[in-house]
């Protein structure tokens, strides 16, 4: 059981916010990151787009979540929604 709550514990966790919903039980995550270039000091920004499994369609386009790692879902996706931090303002 020890070996169990090791694994949960190593699982990266990232934050971003979901620019595609169109998705069934699949969102696109923008994660954006601040990377300090190693030669010239220069700080730039870097950002990935994670597919993340979200079971209950709950999280919605411009929604701020987190997402953790977890087991190959299909090709692309292995992430999966952990909580919506803040949701997006509706206009």
């Amino acid at each position: 059981m020890e070996t169990a709550n090791k694994q949960l514990a190593k699982r990266r966790r990232l934050s971003g916010v979901v620019v595609s919903d169109k998705m069934t039980k699949t969102v696109a995550v923008s994660v954006v990151r601040t990377i300090v270039h190693p030669k010239y000091g220069k700080r730039y920004i870097k950002g990935t787009k994670y597919l993340a499994h979200n079971e209950g369609d709950e999280a919605k386009t411009g929604d701020e979540v987190t997402i953790e790692e977890t087991r190959p879902l299909s090709s692309r996706k292995r992430w999966r929604v952990v909580s919506i931090n803040k949701k997006a303002s509706v206009v």
